[in-house]
C-alpha cells in the first residue's frame, strides 16, 4: 500500500502511527508535565509564604549549604553519567551502559543518605537551636515538604533505574527503554536545582 495519500492534486505523508515506544515517551512527557505543575505549586506556595512571613530565617544560617552543594553535585554527575550510558547502549556496549547505569543510581542512593543525615541532623540539632519546630513553624514545614517531596522521586527513580538497569541485563529493554527514564531522571535533577537555588540559596 502506498504511504502517501493524494489530496487535491498534492501528495500529503500519510500519518505515522504511534508505537508502543512513542506512546512510552508520551507517557512520561505528560507525566512529568503534571508533576511540574506539582513542583511549580510548592515553590509558588513556599515563595509565597516566605514574602508575607515577618520571622522568617536566612536560609543560609540554618541549612548546611556546603552538604547540600554536594548533593547537588552528585545529581548532576548522575545525569551525565546517565547520559554516557544511553550513548554506550545505542553503540552496543552492553558492559558500558551497565557501568554508567550503575553509576547513576549510586549517586541517587547517596543523595538520599545525605538528606537522611541532613534531616536529621536538621531535627535533633539546628532546628531546636533555633527555636524551629518542624510541625509549627512555615520554614521548616515547607522545607521538609519540598525536600521530601522531591526526595520520594528520587527514591522512586533509583529504583526506577534499578528495574531498567536489571531489564537490559535480561534483554528485555532497549535504549529506547532507557531513553524514556533518562527523561524522569534529568527531570528530578532539574527540580533540585530549582529548589536548591530557591530554598536554600535565595
Amino acid at each position: 500500500m502506498s504511504e502517501a495519500v493524494a489530496v487535491h492534486g498534492a501528495v500529503e505523508p500519510a500519518e505515522t502511527p504511534l508505537t508502543p515506544e512513542s506512546w512510552g515517551k508520551l507517557g512520561m512527557w505528560l507525566f512529568l508535565a503534571g508533576d511540574a505543575m506539582s513542583f511549580g505549586g510548592l515553590i509558588v506556595a513556599y515563595g509565597a509564604l516566605r514574602y508575607h512571613s515577618k520571622s522568617w530565617p536566612i536560609p543560609a544560617q540554618v541549612l548546611g549549604i556546603n552538604l547540600t552543594a554536594l548533593m547537588t553535585f552528585l545529581l548532576i554527575v548522575s545525569s551525565v553519567t546517565m547520559v554516557l550510558g544511553l550513548a554506550a547502549l545505542q553503540d552496543g556496549d552492553k558492559p558500558r551502559f551497565k557501568k554508567f547505569m550503575s553509576l547513576t543510581i549510586l549517586g541517587g542512593a547517596i543523595f538520599l543518605g545525605l538528606q537522611a543525615y541532613e534531616w536529621t541532623h536538621l531535627i535533633g540539632h539546628t532546628l531546636p537551636h533555633y527555636k524551629l519546630a518542624f510541625t509549627t513553624d512555615l520554614f521548616a514545614t515547607t522545607f521538609f515538604v519540598l525536600t521530601g517531596f522531591h526526595g520520594m522521586h528520587v527514591t522512586g527513580g533509583v529504583i526506577y533505574n534499578s528495574c531498567v538497569l536489571a531489564a537490559v541485563s535480561r534483554g528485555r529493554y532497549q535504549a529506547k527503554h532507557v531513553e524514556i527514564a533518562g527523561l524522569y531522571w534529568h527531570f528530578v535533577d532539574l527540580v533540585w536545582i530549582l529548589i536548591f537555588t530557591f530554598v536554600y540559596l535565595l
